[in-house]
């Protein structure tokens, strides 16, 4: 779902399925699930994997794109492209908050391309925009 998970506007060509090895995305998956506070959620139709959202949190030494702090897990989020828009990511997104709130977590971040349809979801959801480019936005969302 990594490799899901990589924005590309469209009519651009796809990238190969080795970039998910690159340090600067392997992070968001590499020993996955050793971490306390790593944590997954995925959608299934049929048997299939169709959606995921996980957060793990990242170090000062070790950041993330979405990187805050020590203590916000980040959010990756990933959906099969013919699954999108029937808010099965919105639901992966609650379960993942519901879940860190359990764990006494209050905060959750995210990167996201502002071309990115998904963008306009996170706002909706109540994300904050912390940081931002031209291109892009690190947000935030406070549950507690």
């Amino acid at each position: 779902m990594l490799y899901e998970a990589i924005f590309l506007e469209k009519g651009e060509p796809k990238l190969p399925r080795s970039m998910i090895e690159e340090p600067s995305l392997a992070k968001y998956i590499d020993k996955f699930g050793l971490e306390k506070y790593d944590l997954c959620f995925v959608a299934v139709e049929s048997g299939s994997l169709i959606g995921a959202a996980w957060g793990r949190l990242f170090s000062e030494k070790n950041k993330g794109y979405g990187f805050l702090d020590t203590a916000t897990p980040e959010l990756s989020i990933a959906m099969k492209e013919q699954f999108r828009n029937r808010g099965i990511g919105t639901r992966l997104i609650q379960s993942i908050v519901n879940e860190y709130q359990q764990m006494g977590l209050n905060t959750l971040s995210i990167s996201v391309d502002k071309k990115n349809k998904a963008y306009e979801l996170y706002k909706r959801l109540g994300f904050e925009t912390i940081l931002e480019t031209d291109t892009s936005a690190v947000m935030r969302l406070l549950f507690a």
